[in-house]
């Protein structure tokens, strides 16, 4: 484990870009194929359920300590994961809710999962117009820029002019984008399901992708780089989904804390070379929190963890698998 750091040597991690020959879709899918499933870890730091061996001080947003605790803890989970996950999701709500320390966390744990050789897709569902977008864009997706990562996610309900920019720097970079299309909340369907001509809203949106999707195809795999938010929660519309969008990359929340099961996440992949791709499907909570009863002992943690990572990989590669 990582021994615990001042909280001045957050700032001086400098994350290392990727190559501008790498194409999303393709490296994440190769990858996927070899470690024979579809996890992906998410990062959300909940303050209230950071484990005692990582607390410190009064643990509230505010204190700065908080973000050192974080920190420790995220590095920690990160050196769990590499040759076992593909692919990292770090929620963005969770480091800006810690201020300008926050942001800075994010910096150095995004810096240390690509040291790593983690992908990192970062949960922001970013969705504006003109140069607002064009600054989110410049913000994440490009070589030089500060948290540069490899996917992030994006709400379309503004339009199809606010994914532009940030399909710009996908055909440019090799980035990868994930727009919410049917998601995991059950108030999703307050507007995702709402009947409009031809179907539903969340069927509109999809279908409104089509000629993205094309355009992000990779070389290697067929795979394209603009994927799609698709709750394991509604596995039906997850099938929908994919006839609209047969060459696009789920990502899908709601397994496991949730309720969805590894057999309802993957409803929505298809049958590749070594079993069901097409997708990642995350898990939180169940593995940064697996019991929340553990002690201060290090090696207890690490045992905790490494279950609740073996676990998810375990049921997720028999659902991919299954005949």
């Amino acid at each position: 484990m990582n021994e615990p750091q001042s909280e001045s040597s957050v700032s001086t991690v400098s994350p290392s870009p990727s190559p501008q020959s790498h194409h999303f879709a393709d490296c994440l899918i190769e990858r996927l194929r070899v470690l024979g499933h579809p996890l992906c870890v998410g990062l959300d730091p909940h303050l209230g359920r950071i484990p005692p061996l990582f607390r410190r001080g009064g643990m509230t947003p505010a204190d700065p300590e908080s973000a050192e605790s974080a920190r420790d803890f995220l590095f920690a989970v990160l050196d769990r994961l590499p040759g076992r996950v593909a692919i990292v999701k770090p929620q963005v709500a969770f480091f800006e809710q810690l201020g300008w320390r926050g942001m800075q966390v994010l910096e150095a744990v995004v810096a240390r999962a690509r040291e790593l050789d983690l992908l990192v897709l970062l949960d922001a569902k970013r969705g504006d117009i003109g140069s607002t977008a064009e600054g989110y864009a410049r913000s994440y997706l490009e070589p030089d820029s500060p948290v540069p990562v490899d996917a992030i996610t994006l709400n379309p309900y503004m339009g199809l002019d606010t994914l532009e920019p940030f399909a710009e720097r996908a055909e440019e970079y090799g980035r990868g984008l994930f727009v919410l299309v049917k998601t995991s909340n059950p108030g999703s369907g307050d507007v995702q399901d709402r009947e409009v001509a031809g179907g539903c809203v969340y069927e509109a949106v999809a279908s409104s992708l089509g000629e993205l999707s094309s355009r992000l195809e990779g070389p290697e795999t067929g795979w394209s780089s603009l994927g799609v938010v698709m709750g394991a929660t509604y596995p039906e519309q997850a099938e929908r989904v994919r006839e609209l969008l047969p060459r696009a990359v789920f990502l899908v929340p709601g397994y496991g804390a949730q309720g969805g099961n590894a057999l309802d996440a993957v409803r929505g992949f298809t049958q590749g070379p070594r079993g069901l791709e097409g997708g990642i499907v995350n898990s939180a909570r169940a593995i940064l929190f697996p019991d929340e009863g553990v002690t201060s002992d290090a090696a207890e943690w690490e045992r905790a963890i490494d279950g609740g990572i073996d676990g998810a990989i375990a049921e997720l590669g028999e659902a991919v698998t299954a005949e």
